[in-house]
């Protein structure tokens, strides 16, 4: 990889004065010849799906579907539907989705690299100032605000500034398994800040209703492995008054990112080959969720698994389509080569795939989920003031330490204002989801859904029958997932198939 870097000093980044024009969801789509390109990132402001509502049944795009059974998401800047196209944050919305707009990674580390700390600046108290004025402004229009707190680093210190300026924020906190117990952190935080808590136990066959209960209002479709965690909490949320919800995402990028060894590792190990399914079948290797998580690696392009998740290799994706759909998924990568290749350093370039699975996973899981339920999504992290500042000015070691490679460092410190140093600031939490269970309680609705959608997946029903036996391995029940997302979404909006 070499250096070709956008210095933001030194010139404006192509979609920063649109953004600037776009302060809200009031701002409509844009519209050509029944053509919509719709803005679909916070850091541009609102989302507005209204124009999706009305018109003839629209085509489903069958490309972007294989994108969501390899991916999990739909590459940007397509969607689900042929004709409407999103704008995340990396294209201008100045441009035309519809042709052939360029990707450019906003948060280059070439900056970053020259500063100099300057001795004397209160560096926490002005981040909290900023990240106080961001969270008011992201909330102005939400009258009961909810935080979805992990107790970790992004979400206590937004915490600390609700304590502050919204004192009325009911933080909510997500128990999805065993793995990684947050509610003991988030609770200590949201007790000592003087923040109504409330925990929320992950019911697979409950989210899944609630997910079934929506999907008539979602205007488009993403499978991000957190969202039915996510409709389950804003469904939650919703029945107990809540307007807004508060999301603590978009600070990554702009902080950076420091790739540990089993990520870099797991890249190396991507080689993109073509393995006979069989592999995946053998008696020591079906049941064992580690050596599948390999068997698929070894399948997938480089960036791909940089994304979260285990998900369909490019094999059985051609069979759940019964045709050879997977190599157009995979071209749509050609746009995002270039951007890719001037990457720095290996954590660069690791930030530059992470954008683009937050931008159309992360953020549209909350977006889509919202809107269905008629919520106001707000995302603080995201405001322009405070995104700016900590972009432009903070220095290097406060963003990610040069020694211990710890990130967010200048967020620690805030955070250490407060609070001896909490368990989810060492290790980071995360909206876990019982897949299994969901497999096994919901295995015959999602059995009989991929019987009404076999014009354009015919091949599910049949996987669905030769995997039955494997969906206690979460590798497998990763993909009985994906299906379960995306069917009942095809049978009610997929009459344009």
């Amino acid at each position: 990889m070499h250096a070709n870097f956008h210095d933001p000093a030194a010139t404006a980044f192509p979609g920063d004065a649109a953004a600037s024009a776009v302060p809200s969801a009031t701002e409509p789509a844009r519209s050509s010849r029944g053509r919509l390109q719709i803005l679909m990132s916070p850091y541009y402001g609102g989302s507005d799906f209204s124009m999706l509502e009305h018109g003839p049944a629209r085509r489903i795009d069958r490309t972007s579907i294989a994108d969501l059974l390899r991916n999990a998401f739909v590459y940007p800047p397509h969607s689900v539907y042929e004709d409407v196209k999103v704008v995340t944050y990396g294209f201008s919305p100045a441009q035309d989705m519809h042709g052939r707009p360029e990707f450019h990674y906003r948060f280059r580390d070439a900056d970053k690299n020259r500063r100099a700390r300057r001795d004397g600046l209160d560096w926490v108290g002005q981040y909290h100032r900023l990240l106080c004025a961001a969270l008011a402004r992201s909330c102005h229009e939400i009258r009961m605000p909810w935080l979805l707190q992990s107790g970790g680093k992004d979400s206590t210190p937004l915490a600390i500034a609700a304590s502050e300026v919204r004192p009325e924020t009911t933080c909510i906190t997500y128990l999805g398994g065993t793995e990684e117990n947050e509610v003991a952190s988030a609770s200590f935080v949201a007790r000592k800040l003087g923040l109504r808590h409330e925990t929320l136990v992950c019911d697979p066959a409950r989210a899944y209703d609630r997910y079934l209960a929506i999907v008539p209002r979602m205007p488009l479709l993403t499978a991000d492995f957190a969202l039915l965690s996510y409709v389950d909490l804003v469904t939650q949320i919703a029945r107990a008054g809540g307007d807004g919800v508060i999301d603590g995402m978009g600070s990554d990028s702009y902080f950076g990112l420091s790739v540990d060894r089993t990520h870099r590792m797991l890249s190396t190990l991507a080689r993109g080959w073509r393995l006979p399914a069989f592999l995946g079948t053998l008696p020591l290797v079906e049941r064992n969720f580690a050596l599948c998580y390999v068997l698929a690696t070894l399948q997938m392009e480089r960036i791909e698994r940089a994304f979260p998740g285990s998900r369909f290799t490019d094999a059985e994706v051609d069979e759940l389509f019964g045709s050879d759909i997977s190599a157009r998924s995979r071209q749509r990568l050609d746009l995002y080569q270039e951007e890719l290749a001037s990457a720095h350093t290996v954590d660069e370039w690791f930030a530059i795939a992470m954008s683009l699975a937050g931008s159309a996973g992360g953020f549209a899981k909350g977006l889509l989920s919202s809107s269905a339920l008629s919520m106001r999504p707000a995302y603080p992290f995201c405001d322009n003031e405070l995104r700016d500042w900590v972009y432009r000015e903070v220095p290097r070691e406060l963003l990610v330490d040069p020694i211990t490679k710890a990130n967010k460092v200048l967020v620690r410190e805030h955070i250490a204002t407060r609070f001896d140093e909490l368990p989810y600031v060492a290790r980071k939490g995360s909206f876990r989801f019982d897949l299994c269970g969901l497999a096994r309680t919901r295995f015959e609705l999602v059995h009989d859904l991929s019987t009404h959608v076999r014009h354009i997946l015919p091949g599910a029903t049949q996987w669905l029958e030769r995997n039955r036996g494997r969906l206690d391995n979460k590798y497998h029940a990763s993909k009985f997932y994906l299906l379960a997302v995306v069917m009942p979404w095809l049978e009610h909006h997929g009459s344009g198939g």
